[in-house]
């Protein structure tokens, strides 16, 4: 009896300090990066999207969605006292440094509403033009295309993906979290 409830106190704590998730994120990956990114982005849209004031301003910033990866957040900002609004991509993902300690990086890209509603746009155009090609052959069949200096790359594993590359980060969305992601934009914009 002492033994084997020597080795469930074990397990259960090795669990509930671990650094790193024992299940490798699977299950914590969106809840993750969405907290995070709704926390870290708030820096990050003060100092590079709205500039710095001595006054007080006002500002929403409200995370859309996370791929299901936990590698990529969307999440939409608006000031209108500043009269800007837009997208920002929060990327995650792991990094190792030169000697060899990994830790998890992240990044922001901001996206200003004409290009966020753009980008959107020019995906799903993508996706419905060469809906065909990409269907004949599930996880052969590819097609890109740059907007700015992210690279998409969508093509078909069980469903439609699309893989986002910026900065080194690579990151997955299936296409139905992002089309609730792009309803959920052009709601929050308009």
């Amino acid at each position: 009896m002492k033994i084997s409830f020597f080795f469930i106190t074990l397990f259960i704590s090795y669990n509930s300090i671990a650094q790193v998730s024992a299940n490798g994120g699977i299950f914590m990956a969106k809840e993750f990066s969405k907290e995070i990114a709704s926390y870290r982005s708030k820096a990050f849209v003060i100092t590079e999207v709205l500039g710095i004031s001595k006054d007080p301003v006002k500002f929403e910033i409200d995370p859309l969605a996370a791929a299901s990866s936990g590698e990529l957040t969307s999440l939409v900002y608006r000031c209108d006292e500043k009269n800007k609004a837009g997208m920002i991509f929060g990327f995650f993902g792991d990094r190792w440094n030169s000697s060899g300690v990994r830790f998890n990086a992240f990044a922001f890209k901001n996206l200003p509403k004409k290009d966020a509603l753009e980008l959107f746009d020019k995906i799903e155009k993508t996706v419905d033009e060469n809906a065909k090609y990409i269907n004949q052959d599930d996880d052969v069949n590819n097609v890109y295309h740059y907007f700015d200096d992210i690279m998409l790359l969508i093509y078909k594993k069980g469903s439609t993906k699309i893989r986002v590359f910026w900065n080194d980060f690579d990151s997955e969305w299936d296409l139905t979290a992002f089309r609730r992601t792009k309803r959920r934009l052009q709601h929050k914009l308009d």
